[in-house]
């Protein structure tokens, strides 16, 4: 039996006879691009950046001080037998104004009138975190701001300030100008708070005053204009004088009639006599009545008089409501000027302006870390990007 030969084998396919590479694949124009891309954008700057912190950066000390606004409030006698007394407070809107104000261009007046702020920041060798040459107010008060941080709790209404210089002594000295601007500024908010509380009592004591003074000035020239201190006074010795007469005047009467009777005719000099010294009576108490008016004697004798009496009580009308008014708006003043000085408003430091001895500043090694990790994190998602587009294609 003849053997059967087996068919060739067909030539498998050209790529499976090709042997495989192991390693790696080859770099590619793309890769290269990224390497390049990733030195320049994230290596080279972050280089110049730590160069830069470590060589031209001037060091930074920072001095630091605490306070709050407190307010002193001394109860009455009665609050303190009731036991509901607040001896001390804590004003929130004061503190809230404070906050405001250490970050104010008149706080940075203030203290650059003080301490000349513009040679203490202006450095050479370093402009990034140096102040620039010549600057404006409001240059001033942004470059402050960035020196200057507050930190305000709102729970405790406490205040602390860090203040960055290059020097220990210029933080030192700014930290404590701060201080002292801001515990003028509380004094100025407590003059404005109790002249407010005694503005309206102080008017109506002035009002009172010359309501009682003009009292006083129209009884002083009734006084004047009349020669009466008091008409009813005056009218009371006149009326006393009036009846002394009237009864000298019937004594005199008696005599006459005792003597007619003795006499044995009216040509008696003891008649004559006695007759006279009635007469003379009557003339004096005539005179009396008739100064009862300023007119004269008749039907009107008393009309002018008693017209003078009522102008004179009205006066002392006026006079007595004048002093009474006095007295209620002197009283009322006295207590809102008590109430006033009772609550007072001060700066109270619980941390003194510290004296730094090392720098802490500028944080060399957080800078460089974000600068990094910004500079990363733009180059990747850059990367992506770039990949998301050229895969779009």
């Amino acid at each position: 039996m003849k053997e059967q030969t087996p068919p060739p084998a067909q030539p498998a396919a050209q790529g499976a006879l090709r042997p495989q590479r192991s390693g790696s694949a080859p770099l590619r124009h793309r890769h290269y691009g990224l390497l390049l891309s990733f030195l320049l954008i994230v290596v080279a700057p972050l280089a110049a950046t730590m160069w830069y912190l470590n060589t031209m950066a001037l060091d930074q000390y920072a001095s630091r001080t605490g306070f709050s606004v407190r307010k002193e409030e001394m109860g009455s006698a009665v609050e303190f037998l009731g036991g509901i007394s607040d001896l001390s407070g804590s004003s929130s809107s004061d503190t809230d104004i404070l906050y405001e104000f250490i970050q104010s261009q008149q706080m940075v007046r203030a203290v650059n009138d003080q301490l000349d702020l513009v040679s203490i920041y202006q450095r050479e060798g370093d402009p990034v975190f140096t102040l620039q040459a010549s600057p404006s107010i409001e240059d001033l008060v942004a470059y402050w701001n960035r020196m200057v941080q507050v930190s305000y709790d709102s729970a405790s209404k406490l205040l602390e300030v860090q203040v960055r210089a290059f020097t220990a002594e210029d933080a030192h000295a700014i930290s404590v100008a701060i201080f002292d601007a801001s515990s003028n500024m509380i004094n100025q908010l407590s003059a404005i708070a109790r002249e407010d509380a005694t503005a309206y009592a102080r008017e109506e004591l002035d009002s009172a005053i010359a309501q009682l003074k003009e009292a006083r000035r129209a009884m002083t020239s009734f006084r004047s204009r009349t020669q009466i201190v008091d008409p009813q006074a005056d009218v009371q010795g006149r009326m006393g004088l009036v009846n002394t007469l009237q009864g000298q005047l019937a004594e005199a009467l008696i005599e006459l009639d005792l003597l007619r009777q003795g006499a044995t005719s009216e040509d008696d000099p003891r008649v004559v006599q006695a007759r006279k010294r009635v007469e003379v009576i009557r003339d004096r108490i005539a005179d009396e009545r008739a100064r009862f008016g300023e007119g004269g004697g008749g039907t009107s004798e008393l009309e002018d008089y008693s017209r003078l009496v009522s102008e004179f009580e009205d006066l002392a009308v006026d006079v007595k409501f004048a002093e009474e008014s006095y007295v209620s708006a002197r009283g009322a003043y006295d207590a809102s000027v008590a109430e006033a000085q009772r609550k007072s408003r001060y700066l109270a430091s619980y941390v003194e302006p510290t004296m730094p001895e090392t720098p802490e500043y500028p944080e060399r090694g957080v800078l460089s870390l974000l600068v990094g990790l910004g500079l990363f994190l733009t180059w990747a998602v850059g990367a992506m990007v770039f990949y998301a587009l050229r895969d779009r294609k």
